[in-house]
């Protein structure tokens, strides 16, 4: 079968971002628009150009990643997070390597609120680091593990990445599944990578002698919990609503509400869970952040705009980029022709994982999702992958290998930074962090490792 045009565009693409990005160093969301752009004029779309740009505006999903970012950065500017921290350092210092196993857990939880993998560790990494290398992590090992940490957020909801996997699911079968539904699978994938990272911190630890945090530096438990027991409310606030409309959907939202009612309910749920976090974090720390009167918390958010709007911007474009595919079809001649190939199911399993893994050296993987979900989707389901866990997979293939891959690492780098570790030993470990979750990511495909909820 000869190369379908549609293919071509996608390298013109490609080639596109990679010229605006990496040679013009423009920031992403520039090269998502232009490259947005060109593909307007390649597929001849003028009269639509500002349907597309609209579009997204429409998107409910859209709005949930917004308020998701600016949570990330209230969280970020306030105490809520170290809190958190403080916490999980009380109950697991005493432990070999217990400062990396709060990396894991606090980088994870936080990375999922913001969907970035280097953004999250600017943030938590200036926590984490110090603390494992005082613990005595190799500088290196300490900058991989709170990379590998962060990098685990854009496949864990509530990550912006799950909604834009969710929104290629629902473009490719129409109301066949519903939110809450794939919410829990994602955490179903997303728990199998967390195994992987603590199996390789253990081992790791193992392999470095990493040693405990010493006792005179752990935090109580009591003290801990009492002085910062309103930010262990928060993960509460986030999650619980969210499962409860999984499990009781079915149960007792549709039988009272109707099934367009409960649909609508779930995406309010998703839309309000993150403001009403918000709220919430802002009013146990308005002492901190000097009052919630209108014109401090207009100064409180306009430092936090050169964070949220870029993010922003590239998911926003991201989507413009997905409604002209959609209505081009661009990915149909594309599955068409890898499936020409005839490749079987462990194929594709590995096909895909290292063809993502590289596209992710240089284009984000919310852009990844929106150019490629579609044609992942539709050529795991036709050799018998269960669609929902084709897209479940999507971001833990595409945004959590954003940032790690070397030499085009803005995650590894970031952790470099901080920790001042060498780029040869760094890089090395950095790639079996991106291995090792590979494995996992191609057993998971083939069924190898089972998933809940699916």
């Amino acid at each position: 079968m000869a190369m379908p045009i549609e293919l071509m565009y996608l390298f013109v693409l490609l080639i596109t971002i990679i010229i605006v990005f990496v040679y013009y160093k423009r920031p992403i969301y520039e090269a998502m628009f232009i490259g947005f752009l060109v593909m307007v004029v390649a597929l001849g779309r003028f009269d639509r150009l500002f349907h597309y740009i609209i579009k997204p505006s429409t998107n409910t999903l859209f709005y949930a990643i917004v308020a998701f970012l600016a949570l990330a950065y209230i969280f970020g500017e306030t105490n809520v997070i170290k809190h958190v921290i403080d916490f999980i350092l009380a109950l697991v210092g005493r432990f070999r390597g217990g400062a990396g196993w709060v990396a894991l857990a606090s980088s994870t939880f936080m990375a999922a609120l913001s969907g970035t993998g280097p953004g999250n560790v600017a943030a938590t990494g200036i926590f984490t680091i110090p603390t494992m290398i005082k613990t005595k992590f190799p500088r290196h090992l300490a900058a991989t593990t709170e990379m590998a940490a962060s990098s685990l957020g854009p496949m864990i909801p509530p990550s912006g990445t799950i909604l834009l996997a969710f929104g290629v699911l629902d473009a490719v079968y129409p109301g066949k599944y519903q939110l809450s539904q794939f919410w829990m699978v994602v955490w179903g994938v997303g728990i199998w990578l967390i195994v992987q990272r603590a199996l390789t911190l253990y081992g790791l630890c193992r392999y470095y002698k990493v040693e405990s945090v010493p006792k005179e530096e752990r935090p109580s438990i009591s003290e801990t919990f009492k002085k910062g027991w309103k930010s262990l409310i928060v993960p509460l606030i986030i999650f619980l609503p969210l499962f409860l409309d999984f499990q009781l959907k079915d149960t007792f939202f549709t039988s009272r509400l109707g099934p367009d009612g409960a649909a609508a309910m779930s995406s309010s749920v998703i839309q309000f869970t993150p403001g009403v976090a918000a709220i919430y974090a802002l009013i146990i720390s308005r002492k901190e952040i000097g009052g919630l009167s209108p014109s401090n918390l207009f100064k409180f958010f306009k430092k936090g705009i050169s964070q949220i709007v870029p993010v922003a911007a590239t998911v926003y474009f991201a989507y413009c980029l997905s409604e002209l595919f959609g209505e081009t079809n661009i990915a149909e001649p594309i599955g068409d022709y890898i499936a020409s190939f005839n490749m079987t199911k462990t194929q594709l399993a590995i096909f895909f994982p290292v063809l993502t893994t590289f596209l992710g050296m240089f284009i984000t993987g919310s852009a990844q999702v929106a150019i490629f979900g579609s044609l992942i989707v539709t050529a795991l389901a036709g050799v018998g992958v269960n669609p929902l866990l084709a897209a479940a997979i999507l971001p833990c293939i595409t945004g959590a290998l954003e940032g790690m891959t070397p030499p085009l690492a803005l995650a590894m780098y970031a952790a470099m930074g901080i920790a001042k570790s060498g780029m040869k030993e760094t890089s090395i470990l950095a790639l079996i962090w991106v291995g090792l979750h590979l494995l996992f990511s191609i057993l998971i495909m083939t069924g190898l490792l089972p998933v809940a909820f699916l």
